[in-house]
C-alpha cells in the first residue's frame, strides 16, 4: 500500500474578510492557489482583489479568517516574516542608485557578500532581457526597461511567491501586449507562484493558469481561462471577461424553451440569409440590423429579434469590404449558433 503525500497549496484563504468601517471590502473568500502556478485576481475598482493581494503579503491583515503560505498561517505575521516579494505599478525604485544596486538592495539587505550579489544580479538582468543595464539610472530607462528592473529586483531575493499589483498598467498597449508573453515566460523559467492582480481581462486571459474573477468582495467563478470565458456561470463573469450576450424570458423560451437566462458569446454567432435550413444541433433567431460597426479585420453588427431583445454579433471580415458590410444596415436576418455554446446563467 502507497502513503499519498499531503498536498499544501502556496497559499490558502479559508473564509477571509477584510473590512474598513461599514465596507467589505472582501467578503468571506475562501480559495487555494497551487505552488507554481501563474493565478490572475481578476476584476473591477473596488472588487476586492488589490486587498486580498496586500493581505497575502501583510500590508493589511483579515478581519476574519485565515491566511497560509506553503502550509503555514500567516494571518498576523508582518511582511518582512513572509517570503514573498511584490511589485508595483509604480516600480518604486531608487532613482539615486544604479540599476544594479536597485536589484541588489534586497541582497544588501541580507547582507549577502558582494561578489555573491554581482553575480546574482547579472544572472537576473539576463533573465529580465536587461544584460549589461546594471551600470545606468532608472532615468536613463525606458518605462518597459523600469518595469523589468522592478521585476528583477524582486525576483533576485527568490521568494517562493511573487505578488504582482497591475504591474503593466503604466505601459502603452503594443509594450503591455509585449510585457504579458515575457512576464509568462519568465514566470515559467523561475517556477515560482505568481500572483497577479489585473482589471484587464486581455492580461488574465493571456497569461493565467487559473484567475478568479472578484466582484462587490467575493469570487463569482475559478477556472482557467477557457472555462471562465467559454462557460461563464454568473451574469456578471458573462459581461465582464470578454462580451457576451445575455438573452432571458419570452426571448429566451422562444428560442431554448426554457425562460432561464443563457449566455451566447458574439464571435459565436452566424449571420445566414433567411430561410436558411437549420440542422438539429443549433438554436436561431430572426430580426433586423439596427448597427453595423466595421472595424477592419472584424465587424460588429447589433440585431433586434424578432423575440425581443437584441444580441451583438462579430465576424472576421474575410471575403468583405466596409461597404458590403455597411449595406447589411437595416437587412432581415437569421442568426445561427450551435447548442453547445449556450450556457446557462445563475
Amino acid at each position: 500500500m502507497t502513503s499519498t503525500q499531503n498536498f499544501s497549496p502556496a497559499i490558502r484563504f479559508v473564509e477571509v474578510s477584510r473590512h474598513f468601517g461599514d465596507v467589505r471590502a472582501v467578503d468571506e473568500v475562501s480559495l487555494e492557489i497551487e505552488d507554481g502556478e501563474f493565478f490572475t485576481m481578476l476584476g473591477p475598482s473596488g472588487s476586492g482583489k488589490t486587498t486580498c493581494l496586500r493581505m497575502i503579503a501583510g500590508f493589511e491583515r483579515p478581519t476574519r479568517g485565515q491566511i497560509f503560505l506553503h502550509g503555514q498561517d500567516v494571518s498576523n505575521l508582518p511582511p518582512y516574516e513572509r517570503d514573498v516579494n511584490t511589485v508595483f505599478q509604480d516600480y518604486a525604485l531608487f532613482p539615486h542608485m544604479t540599476v544594479a544596486d536597485n536589484i541588489a538592495y534586497g541582497l544588501m539587505i541580507k547582507k549577502v557578500d558582494k561578489a555573491q550579489r554581482m553575480r546574482r544580479v547579472e544572472e537576473t538582468l539576463q533573465l529580465v532581457q536587461l544584460p549589461g543595464m546594471g551600470g545606468r539610472k532608472p532615468s536613463q530607462l525606458s518605462g518597459g526597461q523600469r518595469q523589468r528592473v522592478a521585476l528583477a529586483r524582486a525576483l533576485i531575493n527568490r521568494p517562493r511567491v511573487l505578488l504582482l499589483d497591475e504591474p503593466l498598467g503604466a505601459l502603452d498597449l503594443k509594450l503591455r501586449q509585449q510585457m504579458q508573453i515575457e512576464l509568462k515566460n519568465i514566470q515559467k523559467q523561475v517556477g515560482i507562484t505568481f500572483v497577479y492582480v489585473t482589471h484587464d481581462q486581455e492580461e488574465a486571459l493571456t497569461m493565467s493558469d487559473r484567475l478568479a474573477v472578484f466582484n462587490h468582495g467575493k469570487i463569482e467563478q475559478v477556472g482557467s481561462p477557457a472555462e471562465i470565458y467559454e462557460v461563464p456561470k454568473t451574469a456578471f463573469v458573462a459581461g465582464f471577461v470578454g462580451v457576451s450576450n445575455l438573452v432571458s424570458g419570452k426571448a429566451a423560451e422562444e428560442i431554448t424553451g426554457s425562460t432561464r437566462m443563457f449566455s451566447i458569446r458574439p464571435e459565436k454567432i452566424r449571420l445566414v440569409p433567411p430561410g436558411t435550413a437549420m440542422g438539429e444541433t443549433v438554436f436561431g433567431a430572426t430580426g433586423t440590423t439596427r448597427e453595423v460597426v466595421y472595424l477592419g479585420m472584424y465587424t460588429r453588427y447589433v440585431v433586434d429579434l424578432d423575440q425581443g431583445g437584441e444580441l451583438m454579433v462579430v465576424q472576421q471580415n474575410l471575403d468583405t469590404t466596409s461597404m458590403d458590410v455597411l449595406s447589411a444596415r437595416g437587412q432581415r436576418v437569421w442568426l445561427v449558433w450551435e447548442k453547445t455554446h449556450v450556457h446557462e446563467i445563475v
